[in-house]
């Protein structure tokens, strides 16, 4: 009886009694219980917060291996931009010296571009097509007329070899043996092939060329062309001689625009390898207006001219 105590309560609703030790037992369970729910609830927190610190951590990580990464990208880019920097400075210089070379090429034409114009423009206009310097190498006087050997008298005012007196020499006399061939320089129609006493050119051969150019070839032994008579770049024309007022064989060879003389020595040396040096060696051309003239002709190509008779032909059979 003394291992437990009973608690007797009176009120209205009667009489009751507690028996103390089912209390302890029940007070024990239920403490039990909460430090059983309080352990799990506590476990279950540390762990929850175990993951958070982990995945914390890890997110931590990915955000410094992205940092890390954006700096490297950052330092690229900027590598990157100093390059394109560098590469820009670079071209402006080089548009710089293209804009100053095209200024010289543009004065040794003539030509005077507007403030408005754009580098593009300028190049257009100053810029030939191989289409356009084959037209002007063919249709305008230039290479040598014989096989180069040298010149003997050179163009400019000299001592007249047989007249003895101070005179304008119009034209280069080239060093040539009796009989060597002589070839047409351009494009032309021959004006005058005979002995052409007056001039003391002897045996003389005259080309009208293109654009106001002529050709003159004097002292000839032997004439293969006659007057009226077409001929092209490369066409034999004539064989060199002594004939006329000359004091040995040689070929004296003229370059004429619109009559006046000029030195042939630039057109024997002009060819496409050295083609813009005449635009400055010789200055009594205009050039500028004859370029925009040439840049409207084409060179019609063997195969091309072929293609064209054969269709011609076949129209005309058709008819």
């Amino acid at each position: 009886m003394l291992n437990h105590f009973t608690i007797t309560i009176t009120d209205e609703e009667g009489v009751k009694q507690y028996n103390l030790n089912k209390i302890i037992k029940k007070l024990f369970f239920y403490a039990v219980l909460f430090l059983t729910a309080f352990i799990i609830v506590s476990v279950g927190t540390i762990y929850y917060l175990s993951q958070s610190v982990q995945e914390t951590e890890a997110k931590k990580e990915r955000m410094q291996r992205a940092y890390f990464q954006l700096v490297q990208k950052n330092k690229r880019l900027q590598n990157s931009t100093k390059k394109i920097q560098e590469e820009l400075a670079q071209k402006r210089l080089q548009l710089e010296e293209v804009s100053n070379s095209l200024s010289e090429i543009e004065t040794l034409i003539g030509l005077k571009p507007s403030a408005q114009m754009s580098l593009q423009q300028r190049v257009d206009l100053t810029k030939l097509s191989s289409e356009n310097i084959a037209a002007m190498l063919q249709f305008i006087p230039n290479g040598s007329p014989v096989e180069y050997k040298g010149i003997t008298s050179k163009y400019g005012w000299r001592i007249h070899p047989t007249l003895n007196k101070r005179e304008l020499h119009p034209g280069t006399d080239m060093k040539a043996k009796t009989g060597t061939p002589v070839y047409a320089t351009a494009d032309g129609v021959v004006e005058y092939a005979g002995y052409h006493k007056r001039s003391g050119y002897g045996k003389l051969v005259i080309l009208d060329n293109n654009y106001g150019f002529k050709t003159y070839f004097g002292h000839l032994s032997r004439i293969e062309v006659k007057a009226g008579q077409f001929v092209k770049k490369g066409d034999l024309i004539a064989l060199t001689g002594n004939s006329g007022l000359s004091n040995g064989p040689h070929l004296h060879y003229e370059v004429r625009f619109i009559q006046r003389p000029l030195n042939p020595y630039w057109f024997i040396k002009w060819n496409a390898n050295n083609f813009n040096e005449i635009f400055h060696k010789e200055k009594r051309v205009p050039w500028q207006s004859l370029i925009a003239m040439i840049t409207n002709i084409k060179i019609v190509k063997k195969q091309d001219r072929a293609r064209r008779l054969s269709l011609l032909d076949r129209q005309s059979k058709g008819k």
